[in-house]
């Protein structure tokens, strides 16, 4: 098949990556615990983990995992904890074990928590105390039978262990009361584990990794199979794509992002994988405590979503904050706005480099190379060993410069879904292309642009509308804190586009906002309802705006409009 855009490539990046270099997951563990055992792997709180001391912490929990807590290989551990020292050690502990990790969000409710404690047919589960009183609710409706509580300040020294657990748990009162009988506390559980004898699981590309869930904004969330082959292909692309930008053993990472999304995993483990070190953010949604952790750990490379940037430009803190040493930052998860793109370049002094990719790719598939000066607007080329292609609805080749679906082939795709074996073949054409669900268009350099989400694609009058060119306009207003474009059903035109906006000035009306439109965007993409909200909009644990959770709220429009005046 013909590559075009293996010319884009940088010096040094390679069009295929080796597969043969690490076996497995934990392969790849055991050799950077091994070269960089002095250097730091993951700060959080203001303590520092160095790889040797992750090494033999991840150990132990996994030797207790096979003695105390009699798991076999191939049991499904789920872990349900924001970015702490104790989400790194379970990680590596499960997998070292030979066990299957299960990533599960903290914030979810506990009709889905048991969804999908039960649909992985979960054994047992890693769950901060904050949390433990929404398993309590559906544990008896499930198969775990062993629960492992840290608490927030676990893995700190021992003074400040006790007084930050006390402090969460008595002053900020953020652990709500529960009971778990015969739950496990972490520290003991690592304690015995440290007595016990590990024993070594062979592991090779094709057994399984990770059941990790797509965020169900499409529906039931469905457990994508992440082999150990498809994270060590992906951890290799990223770090070779990363390579003429990063040295092994001299890079600081902050992440933001929870390591339960797989955007974040991925990114932190080829990070790992390079021997940088990880700065965790167990919260970055409060943002002056954020601000305090970059003022005080000089970084080179950060990873966010458009949302998140955002927010820090937008906070007034940020400008003092030094990014002389920056040398990367990553934004995935959701298109990235050209304001966001324009703003960050001008404050960092380093663009914004997109990426693309989905929980059943590991996620990357898709990059802008890391030497890019400026945001461009596309997602970028393909990583190495990775194919794309632009396929009608028949899975047919759609000619270079035309919008068609985003499709996928390479080694970090996954094997298909956890027992839905009719959903893993529709998401697959017969022929092998993993089907993204996103319209896109392929220039002759092999760059691709994403227009936006096939579900989300808006049809007025049979002419689309891409809710990703709205939203970006609307964001060109310097009035306009978030906007989400989505389609409703009309009877002139059958869909039209309908707008939420959070205005930044209360003085923003309406007609301010279609004279805006009517300067960027042809007549039938200019919005029929215009609805403002004080509060801000829907979002995914990342940062995406659920767009989803919008259109189900939505009357019908009217034939008449604003815009029609």
């Amino acid at each position: 098949m013909n590559k075009p855009w293996l010319t884009q490539y940088p010096k040094g990046v390679p069009a295929e990556i080796d597969m043969q270099r690490f076996a497995s997951l934990v392969e790849m563990l055991t050799d950077s615990c091994g070269r960089f055992a002095h250097l730091p792997a993951y700060r959080s709180m203001g303590v520092t983990m160095s790889f040797r001391e992750l090494d033999e912490a991840s150990r132990a929990f996994a030797a207790w995992l096979q003695k105390s807590a009699g798991l076999q290989r191939g049991d499904r551990v789920a872990l349900m904890m924001p970015n702490l020292l104790q989400y790194p050690v379970a990680l590596f502990g499960v997998l070292r074990a030979g066990m299957v990790v299960v990533n599960v969000n903290p914030l979810y409710t506990p009709r889905e928590l048991k969804h999908q404690l039960n649909d992985a047919d979960v054994r047992a589960i890693v769950v901060l105390e904050n949390f433990a009183h929404t398993l309590e609710q559906v544990i008896g409706e499930t198969a775990v039978r062993t629960v492992v509580t840290p608490e927030v300040g676990d893995m700190l020294p021992t003074l400040k262990r006790l007084l930050t657990n006390a402090v969460v748990k008595h002053v900020k009162k953020m652990v709500p009361p529960w009971r778990l009988p015969g739950a496990v506390r972490w520290r003991d559980a690592l304690a015995a584990g440290r007595a016990q004898q590990l024993d070594a699981v062979l592991l090779g590309h094709d057994d399984l990794a990770f059941l990790q869930y797509t965020g169900g904004t499409t529906g039931v969330a469905k457990g994508a199979q992440l082999s150990h082959g498809n994270m060590v292909a992906n951890v290799l692309q990223v770090g070779a794509w990363m390579s003429p930008n990063l040295h092994e053993g001299q890079e600081t990472l902050i992440l933001p992002l929870p390591m339960y999304h797989v955007f974040a995993l991925t990114g932190a483990l080829s990070f790992f994988s390079q021997g940088a070190q990880a700065v965790l953010i167990a919260n970055p949604r409060d943002m002056p405590d954020f601000l305090k952790v970059l003022a005080s750990a000089p970084f080179t490379a950060i990873i966010g979503v458009n949302t998140l940037f955002r927010a820090m430009l937008d906070t007034p803190g940020f400008a003092a904050i030094d990014l002389s040493r920056l040398k990367l930052a990553v934004a995935g998860g959701m298109a990235v706005q050209q304001v966001v793109a324009q703003r960050w370049k001008q404050r960092a002094g380093v663009p914004l480099v997109e990426g693309y990719g989905l929980t059943e790719t590991s996620p990357v598939a898709i990059a802008n190379p890391v030497t890019i000066q400026e945001w461009s607007g596309k997602i970028g080329v393909p990583l190495p060993s990775t194919v794309a292609a632009i396929l009608d609805d028949d899975g047919g080749p759609i000619p270079l410069g035309e919008v068609g679906e985003i499709c996928l082939r390479g080694p970090q795709v996954m094997k298909g879904y956890w027992n839905q074996p009719q959903e893993s073949a529709k998401v697959f054409t017969p022929n092998g292309w993993l089907r993204t669900g996103d319209m896109g268009l392929m220039d002759e350099q092999g760059s691709i642009r994403i227009t936006d989400r096939k579900k989300d694609m808006i049809v007025v009058s049979g002419f689309k509308v891409f809710p990703n060119e709205i939203e970006d306009v609307l964001t060109l207003h310097p009035d306009v804190l978030e906007a989400a474009a989505i389609g409703v059903k009309d009877e002139r035109s059958g869909e039209a586009v309908k707008v939420v906006i959070v205005a930044g000035n209360p003085a923003l009306t309406e007609a301010d906002v279609l004279a805006h439109c009517r300067l960027h965007l042809t007549a039938y993409k200019i919005p029929r309802i215009v609805e403002f909200r004080s509060d801000p909009l829907p979002k995914s644990n990342i940062g995406k705006i659920l767009r989803r959770e919008l259109r189900d709220k939505v009357p019908v429009s009217p034939a008449a409009s604003a815009a029609d005046a």
